[in-house]
């Protein structure tokens, strides 16, 4: 089956117009419901959560509506990182989770995403029945089985508690100052909450949600606000959350930023060392450097590659039997800890390396030489469908024969945005410009 509403990362729009309405949300809710209720069993149950954004408000009611209406009692958290839907969708034993964020875009968009009972992101498959149950003739509950909504006060509390436990036993972060930057989103209060009370000095950037303010100027797709306080507290290391807090960016002392492939670099060499790393291999996207797959292959492990995005990279570690994975954004997957993208519990791994080693941030960013590597967005609207013209193919090709051998290309249509992704790599640095320059140009005349 085909999938028209879901993307990549769940459904997601501009909010209040389609797909992201109330009435397009109240039947998703209803769909979902009638996709995961088990007939004849009782005590149907689903939690929601949701980050900052205004429209939140809107399609938390929406979905609540569509869940009750058949026969699913809603358990609603409130403001939560998406891992913690994940979390406690498995501890609650909840039939479905349902997180409202749409990431790390603006606040003007938001989106829908679903987990299943284990906490783990749908499938393609599921996304498509769900789909099917939208498009057609929904079956709601009798009146007498109608469901119920509640919210839940200790929702978060539950998470933080969790994610202390991922930190190394008997470890404190004295004598750490901290910089992490929430980016005015779900774990506002969450992340600022954990670093305290593991002992760091921390100093919170992006804290002050006002539901217009997710992701603006802050947060791990815009680091410089991170970067400057990091330098002005003489802070030893920077976290950068996005609006949902499953994606990190890492900052040393200086305010450099390393991204999810230098993260998942240390990770794999370390988890290497201590035989913690699951079949030797590091999962991630084709988006991640050929300087990563380089430094892997010179420890002995291997880069297993999977399309863009993390619901995609967890697929192929379940399949294998992998422990470790994410993306170059900041997605950074510990399968033995969560089900998703988890920047908090990431980032706690960086500092636990920190205390562990003594080194500086600085020294534990740099874990790999990158290949040069160059990405533009061309933005594209609705109904063109730039990448299958002609003119557009013929630069493509012509551009890859070009490259064949000295470096690679990827072009590719975002899932989450109307925006087609141009990216190279190559050693030669003035070759890189010229074809990425090349194609964007084509993409651009064709728009």
């Amino acid at each position: 089956m085909t999938r028209k509403l879901f993307g990549t990362d769940g459904v997601r729009g501009r909010a209040n117009a389609f797909p992201m309405t109330a009435d397009m949300a109240l039947r998703l809710g209803a769909a979902a419901g009638r996709f995961f209720r088990r007939d004849g069993a009782a005590g149907h149950r689903v939690v929601i959560g949701k980050d900052t954004r205004l429209s939140g408000y809107m399609l938390e009611n929406a979905l609540t509506a569509g869940l009750t209406s058949t026969g699913m009692n809603v358990l609603l958290l409130g403001p939560v990182p998406t891992p913690a839907v994940g979390f406690l969708t498995r501890s609650m034993r909840a039939d479905v989770g349902v997180m409202i964020s749409a990431s790390h875009n603006p606040h003007q968009d938001n989106g829908i995403k679903f987990f299943g009972p284990d906490g783990f992101k749908l499938s393609d498959e599921a996304e498509a029945e769900i789909e099917a149950i939208v498009a057609g003739e929904i079956q709601y509950a009798q009146a007498d089985n109608i469901g119920r909504a509640k919210r839940i006060e200790d929702g978060r509390g539950r998470y933080q508690e969790f994610v202390k436990t991922t930190f190394p036993a008997g470890v404190r972060l004295d004598g750490l100052k901290v910089v992490i930057d929430c980016a005015n989103g779900a774990a506002y209060r969450a992340a600022p909450e954990v670093l305290w009370e593991l002992g760091a000095t921390v100093v919170p950037v992006g804290v002050a949600p006002n539901g217009t303010n997710i992701n603006d100027r802050c947060g791990s797709t815009y680091t410089q606000t991170a970067a400057e306080a990091v330098v002005a507290h003489g802070a030893d290391v920077g976290i950068c959350l996005d609006g949902d807090a499953d994606r990190v960016m890492i900052l040393d002392e200086t305010g450099r930023v390393a991204d999810g492939d230098q993260i998942m670099a240390m990770l794999a060499t370390r988890w290497a060392e201590e035989g913690k790393l699951r079949g030797g291999a590091l999962v991630a996207t084709v988006m991640s450097n050929l300087g990563l797959e380089r430094h892997l292959a010179s420890h002995g492990l291997r880069l297993e590659r999977t399309a863009v995005g993390d619901r995609y990279v967890v697929e192929r570690m379940r399949a294998g039997g992998f422990n470790l994975g994410g993306e170059q954004s900041g997605h950074i997957v510990m399968t033995d800890y969560a089900t998703t993208g988890d920047g908090l519990i990431a980032g706690l791994q960086f500092l636990a390396e920190m205390a562990r080693t003594g080194h500086k941030a600085s020294t534990l960013v740099r874990q790999f030489a990158t290949v040069p590597q160059l990405l533009k967005n061309v933005r594209f609207p609705d109904g063109v469908k730039p990448l299958e013209q002609a003119a557009v193919k013929s630069v493509i090709e012509a551009n890859a024969a070009r490259i064949k051998g000295k470096g690679r290309i990827l072009i590719r249509k975002s899932g989450t945005e109307p925006l087609i992704r141009v990216m190279a790599e190559c050693e030669d640095e003035m070759m890189l410009l010229s074809v990425v320059d090349e194609i964007v140009g084509a993409v651009e005349a064709a728009v």
